[in-house]
Parts: structure tokens; sequence; C-alpha cells
């Protein structure tokens, strides 16, 4: 066994796909390539090779302005990463991490990586709705709840049904209103609040929306835009990877959450990642929870 370094992102793209299973969306090197190409963070591969062949990889981006390693390719928002699901292939996962030649923080690992903290350091919960659970029945879901709760929320959703709702799908320019969205509500605390990130992150739906896998929800009440949410369908996997509501239409966010879940068992759909944050309405709904861990030998300074 022995271990090199790449920097050279072709040799790199061949190692990665070489190695990393393509389950989820953030898996593919198309998607962390169209964020490295706007970050343009140093990259460092370390490669574990048996006999001239790779067998193991951390893949690193540095982090200039925290003085760190992360995960390639270094997505910062806020000093924190954004892609989650992160893996990490290795025989030898001590030689490997002995080996960054810096500090490193390494967020969102999946349980499916070789290399987990041994104190199962936690970094997020990641929530789920698994349609196979319930028959692929929504009326079966909502029979998980007790009837007060249940009745709450169809009370909820009827109020603004009733205000005049329609639905408009799969149409990509509203991105854009949905990043306005975003940035009115949440201001530089917004992803997209840098541009880099939102280039980067039309690059990749780009991607998805040519190979047909970009999913587009939109709700108007009266004819206005009141939410946009974009996921991802892939290998079964429905990715809700953004949204935006507007202040205006309080208890919106319910009903295009539920929208999500009911496509999800209408579509056969394995699976819906509504991704982690601890936001109050994911354990209201039920939503399973799946951590995701924490590599670090510094702290990540937050801004």
């Amino acid at each position: 066994m022995s271990l090199k370094l790449v920097r050279d992102p072709e040799e790199g793209r061949e190692i990665w796909e070489r190695l990393i299973p393509r389950e989820f969306f953030p898996d593919l090197w198309e998607v962390r390539w169209a964020f490295h190409r706007h970050f343009r963070r140093p990259m460092l591969f370390i490669v574990e090779e048996d006999g001239g062949s790779p067998t193991g990889l951390l893949p690193l981006s540095w982090i200039e302005e925290q003085g760190h390693y992360a995960f390639f390719p270094g997505e910062t928002w806020h000093g924190r990463t954004w892609l989650e699901q992160n893996v990490i292939p290795a025989r030898s996962p001590d030689r490997l991490l002995a080996a960054v030649p810096g500090p490193y923080h390494i967020r969102y690992l999946s349980p499916r990586s070789d290399v987990i903290p041994g104190d199962r350091t936690v970094d997020e919960i990641g929530y789920l709705f698994q349609p196979p659970v319930y028959g692929y029945d929504i009326a079966g879901y909502f029979d998980s709840f007790s009837g007060k709760s249940a009745k709450r929320i169809r009370r909820e959703i009827e109020a603004i049904e009733a205000k005049g709702l329609s639905w408009r799908l799969d149409h990509l320019e509203d991105f854009h209103t949905m990043v306005s969205m975003s940035v009115a509500r949440f201001g530089i605390h917004s992803y997209f609040s840098d541009p880099r990130f939102r280039n980067a992150f039309w690059d990749m739906v780009n991607i998805f929306a040519e190979r047909g896998w970009l999913r587009v929800s939109t709700v108007l009440v009266q004819g206005e835009v009141a939410a946009v949410d974009l996921g991802v369908l892939y290998r079964g996997v429905y990715t809700l990877i953004a949204g935006g509501t507007s202040a205006a239409h309080p208890g919106i966010a319910k009903l295009i959450n539920l929208h999500h879940m009911r496509r999800a068992c209408e579509e056969g759909v394995r699976e819906v990642d509504f991704l982690c944050g601890d936001f109050n309405w994911k354990k209201m709904f039920h939503l399973t929870p799946r951590p995701l861990y924490l590599l670090e030998s510094v702290a990540a300074q937050v801004a």
C-alpha cells in the first residue's frame, strides 16, 4: 500500500469516477465540477494505491479564508460546505487522514463512507420521507398522525387552497424567481447571495434539466408566485435541493412539501430527501432522521 497526492483535475476525475459510487446526485463528478469551476479552490486528492491501482480516496479542497481543508470542491457558505452524502472510500482510513498536510473540517459524511469518526460525531441530521413505508399512499401516511394533528394540517392546507391556488410545473425560469425570493427573505444569509454559489447552482440545475432529472414546482396564489422548489430525481431518490417562499403567504411551505410527498407516492419514488436542517416542520411531519457525520482536526469558523 502506498499514498500519492493528486492535484491534476483530469487525474482526479478519473480516480473519483473509479472509486466513488454513483448512488446519489452529489456522487457525480459533473455536480462537483460545477461548483469547483466557480469557487476555484486548490484541490488535493490523497489517493491510496495497491500495486499502482487506486483503492482509496480522500478528495479535498483548501479553504483559504478558513485556513483548513474541506471535502471537494469546497463550496462554502458562511464557512461551511453544502453538498451532502460525502463518501471517503479507503482500506486504510487512518493513513489517509494522517497524510492531510494541514487542518481539516470534513462535513456531511455519509454512513456509506469507509471513514467515519470513531465516536460517531454527528454533523447534522437529514430528514427523509419513505413512500414504501406507507404503501405509496398519502392517506396511509396521514394515518400515522393523531386525528387532531392530521385535521390541523389539512385545515391549514385547505385555507391556503381557498385563496385561489394553481400550480406550474417544470418551468426552468422559475429558478431565478426562487433566487430572488430567497435573497429578499434572508439577505446575506441566503446561499444565493454569493454569486459563486448562485452560478454554480445554476450550472448544476442545467445539468439536471438536460438529463430529465429536474423537478421545478411553483405555487401561485391568485396568479402570483408564492413558492418555488427545485428537486432532482436520481436513481429513485427525489432530493429537494432549494426553495423560496413569499413571506406574504405563511404556511405555503407546508403545502408545497406535501405536494412533493404526494407526487413521490404517485410516481413510486423510493425516498424523498429533504436534506439537513433542523426545521420544526420536519419533525412535525414524522420524517425519518438520518445522521451525517463530521471529521475535524479544527472547528470551522462560521461567518
